[in-house]
């Protein structure tokens, strides 16, 4: 006899749990996976036990798990994917503390054994160096990218894209056509249509880098126009697969978009790999583009218009977010002081 794979109380938790998290606390799609996946991980461990039944100690045993466990390639688990795992059941288990048939059976201070020990909680949230490519090798990245297929050709202008906006992966991958202005130089990512972060309606305006990517950007444009491509097609349509004599097959390109971002991050690397650099992914190029922009807005305003062009409506967010000092140059800059 298998044992049971759920429990139906703990399911309708968790189903009034993600509808709780989903509408009074307006977290996305993709936060509440995670949370799905910690907490079924979380009772794949404790073998399907009713919440009403716990117990501190399952805390305990689930930090154990986590510290024994390894990924697909054989290392252990990160202190900090350890430290998210932890939060996101603990965050549960908070709530369920709360709720009508619970609050006799789960405690706060119970719940609290949910945390790291504080060494293992500050080496988590540290801060680790950005990794992040400069201009000159974007441009060289992107100089020696191929374009003798269409897929290829729609690669390039993703990286061409990237380079004047900055925009995140995800709205990338769901642009339309209508989307894009060519006339105004700008790029609308309607937060209604676009998979922005948290659904934000951001006007971007591209970005003053070397004007390649501007012309690359507008041929793959005119290209999906002069194909009869409307409004409402994919900017960056995905490739259609079709059954022939010897199997399945890549065809041409549809008109429907991606339903993920990993078509632009595997375009991005794939452009790096191509001449031998290290792999950057796609939002690297926010950082390396803040950085940009502080070296050349003259203007506090300035700053602030390009910060508002990467979706930010603080510039304390650029600055803090994307813009790393780095141990070289916080020694210069001090050494510099007075004579500034």
């Amino acid at each position: 006899m298998t044992a049971r794979k759920f429990n139906e109380d703990n399911e309708r938790m968790k189903r009034e749990y993600r509808r709780y998290l989903a509408l009074a606390k307006g977290r996305d799609e993709k936060t509440i996976d995670k949370v799905d996946a910690a907490l079924a991980e979380f009772e794949q461990v404790l073998g399907y036990k009713p919440f009403k039944t716990f117990h501190r100690d399952w805390c305990e045993r689930f930090k154990r798990y986590l510290e024994k466990r390894r990924t697909a390639t054989g290392n252990p688990l990160s202190l900090t994917t350890r430290d998210a795992t932890l939060r996101l059941v603990k965050g549960f288990f908070h709530w369920l503390a709360s709720q009508p048939g619970y609050k006799s059976r789960v405690t706060y201070s119970d719940v609290d054994y949910f945390n790291n020990n504080a060494k293992d909680a500050r080496a988590a949230h540290s801060v680790r160096p950005k990794i992040y490519p400069s201009m000159e090798q974007c441009n060289h990245a992107f100089r020696n990218m191929p374009e003798d297929s269409e897929v290829e050709w729609r690669d390039k202008a993703i990286f061409a894209l990237l380079m004047l906006t900055g925009a995140r992966d995800s709205a990338l991958a769901s642009l339309c056509l209508k989307h894009v202005d060519l006339i105004e130089n700008m790029v609308f990512q309607d937060g209604r249509e676009v998979r922005t972060k948290n659904s934000k309606t951001i006007e971007t305006w591209f970005f003053p880098v070397d004007p390649m990517y501007r012309a690359f950007f507008e041929s793959w444009v005119r290209h999906l126009q002069d194909n009869l491509y409307g409004p409402a097609d994919a900017l960056f349509p995905k490739q259609t697969i079709a059954a022939g004599k010897e199997g399945f097959a890549a065809q041409g390109l549809s008109r429907e978009p991606y339903s993920n971002a990993q078509r632009v991050r595997d375009a991005i690397k794939a452009a790096f790999r191509n001449v031998s650099m290290t792999e950057y992914g796609p939002h690297s190029f926010r950082t390396m583009l803040s950085l940009y922009g502080d070296k050349v807005c003259r203007t506090l305003e300035a700053r602030k218009a390009w910060s508002q062009n990467l979706g930010h409506e603080r510039l304390t967010t650029t600055y803090s977010a994307y813009m790393p000092v780095s141990r070289e140059r916080q020694r210069d800059l001090l050494r510099g002081i007075d004579s500034m």
